[in-house]
């Protein structure tokens, strides 16, 4: 009999490894759509889901439905308007938005004042009601009349959101997905940033929250100025060479071309790294010293290159986009 002692550290990095290479197969499925993006027929087109031998029709769309549904929901409402969203994998998406004018509360005594709190009170009702039939409209699926996102966050300045909630127009389907209500300062997208932000804890399996962190972090290195952090093509290739590269952190749109060259006279191989414009540089493919043509031996993307070859220099491998402010900003 054996008995086999795993350490919490080892597992911990059996399920970053799993994760990574989640993330590789994602980059890999993106960029075959982008490749079949630009592809063209001769004048007609059909989109084809293949089935395996056997399998039931009924478990296909559900799985179809069920991809559909894997995005959390983020809607800010406030008394100026309500903003529906969704953010799903590193994806964040504005589905509708719409504002209200509101009476403001009427500090007068007075028939005057309960005649102000009594037309603010219909409002406001109306307001609550609005939203949360939108919120229906854009949340629950019209094929299989349940809800098409994994979890609800309800956010904003003002108490219509906790009414909201608690109100009996709130559909009961979408009431079982509140995950958390958070307040937030303002109102918009930078609401909708912010809302994100405080849910992080709940959203921390959401690629999207991940991502955020990660550049983040990387940042904080820069500002404090560590040391522990290099940029470029050149510069990282020299660090991961040397093996002090913990965490690559590349762009999963990044179009680098990735070339063995061999000298036609002396034989001699060498690596480069062009962009599409070097690539279409001639004088890149020749050796300045005796004008030889530089051969290519081999080409590939350099995301493909890390992607094969990361675990050969002990480091970890993200895929980010520039779909978060953290992303479009690095």
């Amino acid at each position: 009999m054996y008995l086999l002692s795993m350490s919490s550290s080892t597992i911990s990095t059996m399920s970053d490894s799993l994760e990574t290479d989640k993330s590789i197969m994602i980059w890999r499925i993106k960029n075959l759509i982008k490749e079949l993006e630009a592809a063209r027929g001769n004048g007609t087109s059909m989109i084809s889901l293949i089935m395996p031998p056997r399998d039931q029709l009924s478990r296909v769309t559900k799985m179809l439905v069920n991809e559909c549904g894997t995005a959390s929901n983020i809607k800010m409402m406030d008394g100026n308007g309500t903003l529906f969203g969704t953010l799903s994998g590193n994806t964040r998406e504005i589905l509708h938005k719409f504002t209200v004018d509101l009476p403001n509360k009427h500090g007068r005594g007075g028939q005057s004042a309960l005649r102000f709190a009594r037309l603010r009170t219909k409002k406001c009702h109306n307001y609550v009601r609005k939203t949360a039939e939108l919120a229906t409209q854009f949340y629950i699926s019209s094929v299989t009349s349940q809800p098409n996102v994994s979890g609800l966050i309800l956010a904003g300045s003002a108490d219509f959101k906790t009414e909201l909630s608690q109100s009996g127009m709130f559909d009961p389907r979408l009431q079982a997905k509140v995950l958390k209500v958070v307040d937030v300062s303002c109102g918009g997208e930078n609401g909708f940033n912010q809302a994100i932000k405080l849910s992080s804890e709940i959203l921390s399996n959401v690629k999207f929250v991940q991502e955020t962190r990660l550049i983040g972090k990387y940042f904080q290195e820069i500002e404090q100025d560590t040391g522990k952090y290099v940029s470029g093509v050149q510069d990282t290739l020299k660090a991961l060479e040397i093996g002090a590269v913990k965490t690559l952190i590349v762009w999963e749109n990044l179009d680098i071309g990735r070339y063995v060259l061999k000298n036609s006279i002396t034989g001699e191989t060498s690596i480069h790294h062009f962009c599409k414009a070097e690539e279409n540089d001639q004088s890149n493919f020749r050796d300045l010293t005796n004008n030889a043509e530089l051969k290519v031996i081999d080409k590939q993307s350099l995301l493909e290159w890390f992607a094969t070859e990361y675990k050969k220099f002990g480091c970890a491998l993200e895929f980010f986009t520039d779909k978060s402010q953290e992303g479009s900003q690095f």
